[in-house]
């Protein structure tokens, strides 16, 4: 997801194909073509320009609504709801890492079979791809990504993933779970309670927030060819 405006100039964005098993846009204003994964213009005359992402949660219908009980759904188009069944039977499948990166896919990095989910994660210009099976076994990671520590925190019940730069009131701070769900942190420095929304919500920190980052989820050959210098989270050694 990210702020469709460029340039001072807000932008309206349809389908334009896919180049290198990477889906590609092209904005109406100008007729510029934007490739997915970067967020860069790679044609036209806003060519070279990059878009902002914008803060987004993935997350379960059940967990988004308990955040936002008053949040609007957007109506499905006549004959969606009948397709969601079998759209979410190929969300499962994709999830499952197996089969070949597409064939117009030039880049290959082996280090992760190409369909291997990751949520990416880029800080000061440093990147680390988190494979969404190690999340899943670890719940809680603690790293340091550009220079700055960083917490990574998987919730199982809703499969909601946040990352956050783990710093609060000048400290830095080390997190692990607090119960089974993940439904509550507590930090090693002060025995403070968090969400895993980055708010404190019990102990000296009361009331302290963490500066939230932005995890991109992509398939590995995806998320590789884009940032090729990526490290790989990897809890075992």
């Amino acid at each position: 997801m990210f702020r469709a405006d460029a340039k001072g100039k807000a932008l309206h964005f349809d389908n334009a194909g896919v180049v290198g098993g990477n889906e590609v846009f092209k904005d109406r204003e100008t007729g510029s073509r934007w490739q997915q994964s970067s967020l860069e213009a790679i044609e036209g005359p806003m060519k070279g320009t990059h878009l902002e992402l914008y803060p987004f949660l993935l997350t379960s219908w059940e967990e988004w609504h308990r955040l936002h009980p008053t949040t609007l759904v957007l109506k499905p188009l006549p004959g969606y709801a009948d397709r969601i069944a079998e759209k979410n039977r190929e969300i499962s499948q994709a999830f499952s890492g197996e089969g070949a990166a597409p064939s117009d896919v030039t880049y290959h990095d082996d280090r992760l079979k190409p369909k291997t989910m990751v949520l990416g994660l880029d800080v000061a210009g440093e990147s680390m791809a988190f494979p969404r099976n190690a999340l899943q076994q670890m719940k809680v990671v603690n790293e340091t990504l550009g220079g700055q520590p960083v917490v990574v925190v998987h919730q199982p019940p809703s499969d909601t993933t946040t990352a956050f730069a783990a710093r609060a009131r000048g400290r830095t701070l080390t997190f692990k779970a607090a119960n089974a769900n993940v439904s509550e942190l507590a930090d090693e420095e002060t025995g403070s309670r968090w969400s895993p929304y980055g708010d404190c919500i019990a102990g000296p920190l009361k009331g302290a927030t963490l500066e939230p980052l932005i995890l991109e989820p992509e398939y590995w050959f995806a998320w590789s060819e884009f940032h090729r210098d990526t490290k790989i989270y990897a809890p075992w050694p």
